[in-house]
């Protein structure tokens, strides 16, 4: 699972290389869905298992609420993604996907931001503690 200090390296580093690929052909300046629908195509294309928008239950003291949240993408059954189309990243992306970790229980969300000349991305191991005046840049693991 983990080698070298990061927690699914590889399938990190396939999920971001399909990104990159996407952003290479795409560039900035479309809309979320957009992305998210090439995605998928490099998803298939490379092989890369995944759930688009996957319906996750949220646990509140071991009562499931109605209340949903979906994922953009769940890949290997065990990596939220979340795109954005955005000029940067802000604490509430951050806040979201920290929220997504908890209620999935999954060990490692990734920020993708496809918004900017050069794609942003940030993975964000559940085992992480959130600070509000956390600096997202390009590339943290």
């Amino acid at each position: 699972m983990e080698e070298h200090g990061l927690l699914y390296k590889n399938e990190s580093f396939r999920i971001i290389g399909a990104a990159l690929e996407v952003h290479k052909v795409l560039g900035c300046g479309f809309i979320e869905a957009v992305y998210q629908e090439a995605l998928e195509e490099e998803f298939k294309k490379r092989g890369i298992p995944y759930e688009r928008e996957k319906e996750l239950t949220i646990d509140y003291k071991g009562k499931l609420l109605s209340k949903t949240f979906r994922a953009d993408f769940i890949c290997y059954d065990k990596i939220i993604l979340e795109l954005k189309a955005v000029s940067d990243f802000t604490n509430d992306h951050h806040a979201q996907i920290y929220s997504y970790l908890k209620a999935s229980r999954m060990d490692l969300g990734i920020l993708i931001n496809f918004g900017k000349a050069n794609l942003d991305y940030i993975r964000i191991p559940a085992s992480r503690k959130w600070k509000q005046d956390t600096v997202i840049g390009n590339s943290q693991q």
